[in-house]
């Protein structure tokens, strides 16, 4: 029995001569949402002053307790992604992304509830466990709709939708920065009123994102798109389900080079702003260390494009390796800069790195097609 319900995949099926350059800006009303997470680390400060407002006292929260609110949105954001995908091919995109906005929504209101009765633990369940959610779910749905739109170039088609994703801290960090400075007063920090404030105009974005997606039609391809019928150096034609994929040594293989990468990129991103107003006590302020975390944004968004997109010319494996490759050398040089008080060129090398799709792991279609030769 066919099912017309609002949020069925045939509901949101598109009709003839549907216009596919419609759909990449309802996959950034969710993608430029759920990337604030990426400019969380100008919260933490803050957090450790919840009650001090001024200065921590005895009784505020530590960074160190801070820290894992981050942490335990990124292992949700990949356990949710994990087992949204198969979900998200049963019922559609717009069900999926209707989910993520209430998680991702309600997580800040929960949060907020946490920080405004100070227990950690609310703040762990609202952004680290619901938010959390909601960020996988919000991942997986805009990308696997745009690959199908655009089969004849699927680098770039992801690119589009991760650099949303990249580009939420840009919008995120000064956005944060500002609400708390306007709700702030000499008894708070501002934070409560800036995490419900956030929560209800990222929800109404990212519903917006739900309503206006669409999907193409059964046997549909680009006009004047043929499918190759041989296989390149590039993509294989073969399409290994989930469950057969599970089997093979590839993708533990594949999965611990992305598990590797994403601690080295997670560890920058989670603690930018702190981490660069400690390096250079006393030159950056809070303000500064936000802008630092929208130029990470720029750069993470950019590059998301600009690599998916050049992986369609020189194939997956190598532009993994160039990348790879590219940050393990600069992570190398890092910490000199910084103990040498070179803030220029400490700030270039965490621009670069970020141009990479580190942090979660998922730049390029890799779900769909594979080099040929693994």
């Amino acid at each position: 029995m066919t099912d017309h319900s609002f949020f069925s995949k045939e509901r949101i099926t598109a009709s003839p001569g549907y216009n596919r350059w419609l759909v990449p800006p309802a996959a950034l009303a969710v993608h430029l949402c759920i990337g604030q997470a990426y400019a969380f680390s100008v919260f933490n400060e803050p957090l450790t002053r919840v009650l001090g407002v001024t200065q921590p006292v005895a009784e505020d929260w530590k960074l160190t307790s801070v820290g894992w609110i981050f942490s335990l949105a990124i292992v949700f954001l990949g356990i949710s992604a994990a087992f949204g995908g198969k979900w998200l091919e049963k019922v559609g995109p717009r069900l999926t992304m209707l989910t993520s906005a209430c998680c991702f929504g309600g997580g800040f209101l929960v949060s907020a509830l946490g920080i405004w009765l100070h227990q950690m633990w609310l703040v762990y369940l609202g952004y680290g466990v619901i938010g959390g959610i909601g960020l996988g779910l919000g991942y997986v749905s805009p990308v696997s709709t745009l690959i199908k739109w655009f089969p004849d170039r699927r680098g770039m088609a992801t690119g589009m939708a991760i650099m949303g994703f990249g580009g939420g801290a840009l919008i995120g960090a000064p956005a944060s920065v500002a609400l708390m400075d306007y709700f702030k007063s000499p008894s708070s920090t501002g934070l409560t009123e800036t995490f419900l404030v956030m929560g209800g105009v990222y929800f109404v974005s990212m519903l917006l994102g739900a309503l206006t997606i669409r999907i193409p039609r059964e046997g549909w391809k680009p006009e004047g798109w043929i499918p190759p019928v041989t296989v390149s150096r590039m993509v294989s034609h073969n399409h290994v389900h989930i469950d057969q994929a599970l089997k093979t040594p590839q993708f533990y293989m594949l999965w611990l080079i992305l598990c590797l990468n994403v601690t080295a990129g997670i560890g920058v991103l989670g603690q930018a702003s702190v981490m660069i107003q400690e390096m250079f006590h006393g030159s950056i302020t809070a303000l500064a260390a936000a802008g630092f975390v929208g130029l990470l944004s720029i750069f993470n968004m950019g590059g998301r494009f600009i690599w998916a997109s050049v992986s369609d010319f020189i194939g997956r494996k190598m532009t993994y390796t160039l990348f790879f490759a590219l940050g393990a050398a600069l992570y190398a040089v890092v910490p000199s800069l910084g103990q040498s008080g070179n803030m220029l060129l400490f700030i270039a090398c965490y621009a670069l790195i970020l141009t990479a799709p580190l942090p979660e792991g998922r730049g390029f279609p890799i779900h769909r097609e594979q080099d040929s030769g693994t």
